[in-house]
Parts: structure tokens; sequence; C-alpha cells
């Protein structure tokens, strides 16, 4: 019966060779998983946000892919020999996950500082939109806190405190600056460094491999950024969001000039003043 059974294999798309022993083997193998991380990112943007520059962005990233499994077959380089020892699989010229998550990564940068650009009118708008709610707010407030009657120092504390929050909040609902997506976009960069970095010192890749696989992805992302630039120039991006099965999945393009959770973020607050406008109007009666 032992002779009957069938030999298992294993799911290569998960599976990562490392040294028990060694912390950073360990910390690599983690690293080596980023690629899988990024396509959950990726498909759960899509279904939540229907943003069309997600959907172009991983677009892209498949088209990156395909280039890379071209090119292994093309080059033809094997992998260093002592993965070929521990049962390693596939070509290794160029490395596909320096090449995934370096054209993740210079995508992601030159969306931010060169197509993100929220627009100066919306901002004062909802500036001045927040500065009327905060008015409000506090003097709600100090209707409610007790006409006088308490201790002075109970209300002069709370405003205290009322207007760090509201500082607080509003320095988190401010869109980012250059600065600031300046930084976000060297994180990219500096993640997908380590996993790259991460195959040479698992074993998986030569430094070649590897710096061939950032160079492929980097290129992939220019030429990527190049051809939706021109698409969206041309308005046929906007064709395509007025077809009848892209409306009907709710496909929009907001993100290139508002901040991700802004539009939900505004339909709450409304709904927020509304609700309490109308408490208060019963609290009068």
């Amino acid at each position: 019966m032992a002779d009957d059974v069938t030999p298992l294999a294993s799911l290569s798309l998960t599976h990562v060779y490392y040294n028990p022993d060694d912390p950073i083997s360990l910390l690599c193998a983690w690293l080596a998983l980023v690629p899988q991380a990024l396509c959950v990112v990726y498909a759960t943007l899509i279904w939540s946000t229907r943003e069309a520059e997600v959907i172009l962005m991983f677009a892209g990233q498949l088209a990156c892919e395909a280039a890379n499994f071209a090119l292994k077959r093309l080059i033809k380089e094997e992998r260093p020999a002592r993965i070929h020892a521990t049962g390693g699989k596939g070509y290794g010229m160029p490395s596909s996950h320096a090449q995934f998550v370096f054209f993740w990564a210079v995508a992601v940068g030159l969306f931010l500082l060169g197509r993100h650009t929220p627009r100066e009118q919306q901002q004062q708008q909802k500036q001045k939109q927040g500065g009327k709610k905060q008015v409000t707010n506090g003097n709600t407030t100090t209707n409610g806190t007790g006409n006088g009657n308490g201790p002075a120092a109970g209300p002069s504390l709370f405003k205290t405190l009322t207007d760090s929050a509201t500082d607080l909040e509003r320095y988190a609902h401010e869109p980012w600056s250059f600065a600031h997506r300046a930084v976000a976009s060297l994180g990219a960069l500096v993640l997908a460094g380590a996993v790259s970095w991460s195959r040479t010192y698992l074993g998986y890749h030569t430094e070649k491999q590897v710096l061939v696989g950032c160079g492929a992805g980097t290129l992939c992302a220019v030429a990527w950024f190049v051809v939706t630039h021109v698409v969206r120039q041309s308005g046929l991006l906007g064709q395509i969001l007025d077809f009848p099965v892209v409306r009907w999945f709710r496909v929009r393009d907001l993100v290139v000039e508002e901040d991700l959770p802004q539009a939900g973020w505004e339909k709450w607050e409304e709904q927020r003043v509304a609700r309490r406008e109308v408490e208060e109007r019963k609290k009068g009666l």
C-alpha cells in the first residue's frame, strides 16, 4: 500500500527556502512574499475603489510580468547552483521578484510625483468648509456645556482639548504635499531594494540577475507611465470610461485629483453635520 501513495508536490508560488538558524534569512523569506501581498493590495483597491488609475497600474504590472516571462526564456540563464541543489526551478535572468517590486515602486513614485496633483481650488474649498464646521461644532459644545453654571476651568480645558483634536484632524485630512509624496515614493523604493537584496541573500539569484531585474522593472514602469499619459491626453481613457459596461462596474477616475478616501469622507461629514443639526433642533423644541 505504501508504494501506491502519490508523491506530494510543493506550491512554489509561496514556497521559500531559508536558513532556520539565521534571523536575517527568515526576514528575507518574508520579504520574498511582498509581490504576493502587493497583488492582494491591487485586487482589494480595484474592488473597493473602482479607480481607473489603479486598474491601469495593475495592467502594467501584469505586462511587466509577461515581459519577465519572455526574457527568462529568451536569455535562459540558470539560477545559482546552490538553489538548484535544493530543488529550485526555472531560469534566473532577470529576477522576477526584483522586476516586479521595482515596477511597482517606480510606478507609485511616478504617479505620486508626476500625476497626483490635487487641485488648489478644491483644497481651499475643503479648508473653508472645514473651518465653518469647526466653528459650528465649537458653538454647539459651548452651549451644551452648561450656560455658565459650571466652573470656568471646565469649558476652557474642554476647548483646549477640542482645539488640539481639531488641529490634528485638519492635519490628517490635508492632501499630501510634494514632500509627503516624495517620502512615500522613497519608502517604496527602499522596500523594493530590500526585496531585491533578499533574493541574493537567499541564493535564488546572482547580483547580476537582480540588477537586470531592477533595471527591467524600472524601464517597464517608465514606458507604461508614458503609455498611460498618451491614453489620458488623447481622451481615450475618457471614452473608455463612458462605455456602458465600464459604467456598469462604476469605474471612476478621481484619485489623480483627490485622495482615495476623500469622497467617502465628505459624504460622511455631510450626514454627520445634518444629523447633529436635527438633534439640536429637537433639543430646542
